[in-house]
């Protein structure tokens, strides 16, 4: 299993630099997506329910106060993901990776493993919430989002 700054590593040396924000969504929804396709977490680290959506504090350290991130910024080993986790990764970047920031936290706002974290801290929309997200949540909301994509491809 990969860590998530194997994960962030990977995601800059294929897409080059991006913002910090960005980052943290793109490896979120590899995760998410992970979980759903694989059936096993993408990396042992967990997310948040953040203000501007999910955050893995692990990574956050590794990037704090910067918000610009480019390949060889995060130490991370991208050669360390299997061939399942890089597909996964890829299939996410391919889908994902030309919305920028705001879309992608703006996405995860309207999501439910998020609106439940932060519903379940009891928060307001810009306070401060450490809450995480659990995996049951997060494989019950992409295990739904890719069988209504299986649906929708059928048809």
């Amino acid at each position: 299993m990969a860590a998530i700054n194997d994960v962030a590593a990977y995601i800059l040396q294929k897409r080059g630099p991006m913002s910090a924000m960005k980052l943290q969504k793109l490896c979120y929804y590899a995760y998410g997506y992970h979980l759903a396709w694989e059936e096993r977490p993408l990396f042992p680290e967990r997310f948040e329910a953040w203000a501007n959506g999910p955050v893995s504090p692990l990574l956050y350290r590794r990037h704090r106060g910067r918000f610009q991130l480019a390949a060889g910024d995060i130490s991370g080993e991208p050669a360390a993901l299997d061939e399942g986790e890089r597909e996964s990764v890829e299939l996410v970047l391919d889908g994902l990776g030309e919305f920028d920031a705001h879309q992608l936290s703006a996405m995860t706002h309207r999501e439910g493993p998020w609106v439940s974290a932060r519903n379940r801290a009891r928060v307001g929309p810009m306070e401060r919430s450490s809450e995480e997200l659990t995996d049951e949540e997060i494989g019950e909301y992409f295990d739904a989002l890719t069988a209504a994509d299986a649906h929708g491809q059928e048809g």
